[in-house]
């Protein structure tokens, strides 16, 4: 993967992916809280760039939500509400149905893989809950499923609605509206359910899987009650 290669082999294009995807991963496992006031000196600093491209990174955040500049003031973490997403969470179920649609691309030796090894990942967590691992292999599982379509409209839109809700989760569990071990458990057969589909070919069932648990997960952190509860 181009992001993975030692800095003297990048090009600019990739230095400036490698640190929009690097921001926005803090940002959306909560490594940077609501609120929080990112220093342009500082990350600067950081990763050993100009202010110039750091500034085109933190404007692509604030386009996808993520981050509001203030004039005069700086440029901080915005916040989410499940409430105001709701019509977000809307058109994530009905992309994830497009996406076994739409251009499909069969899933490659590689991408079976990768889901092989995220369920790994996922009976580990099953055992040891971490909510910010979850959170992780969760975006990984997902951006992993955006290569199963050849539409590159389909999937820009579909992660940055995806990017915009990913932190809900995360303060579901903090607090204590969504059950960590009972998600991971789901998380789980949710992808062995698309790893049967998919190596049956049946990309168009692999997506309506994906948008039932979106369906079930936005229900359960909507409502605040938990799997199994009557």
């Amino acid at each position: 993967m181009t992001l993975d290669m030692p800095d003297s082999l990048l090009t600019a294009r990739d230095r400036f992916d490698r640190l929009h995807a690097d921001l926005r991963d803090r940002i959306c496992l909560l490594d940077y809280a609501p609120g929080t006031r990112l220093s342009e000196e500082k990350l600067a600093a950081e990763y050993g760039v100009s202010r110039t491209p750091l500034r085109r990174v933190l404007a692509r955040l604030e386009s996808e939500g993520l981050v509001q500049s203030v004039h005069g003031v700086g440029t901080f973490v915005t916040d989410v509400d499940i409430e105001e997403l709701a019509q977000t969470y809307q058109l994530r179920l009905e992309l994830a149905e497009m996406v076994g649609r739409l251009s499909p691309v069969p899933p490659s030796p590689e991408i079976l893989a990768r889901l092989a090894r995220a369920a790994d990942r996922a009976r580990t967590l099953v055992t040891a809950p971490d909510p910010r691992a979850f959170a992780q292999l969760n975006m990984e599982v997902f951006l992993a499923r955006l290569s199963l379509t050849a539409n590159e409209a389909l999937r820009e839109f579909a992660e940055r609605l995806y990017i915009r809700t990913a932190r809900i989760w995360l303060k579901s569990v903090f607090a204590s509206r969504v059950d960590l071990a009972e998600e991971t458990e789901m998380f789980l057969r949710e992808i062995e359910e698309v790893e049967a589909a998919l190596a049956t070919g049946d990309l168009h069932a692999a997506a309506l899987i994906q948008r039932a648990h979106i369906s079930m997960s936005f229900t359960r952190m909507k409502t605040g009650r938990r799997p199994g509860r009557g």
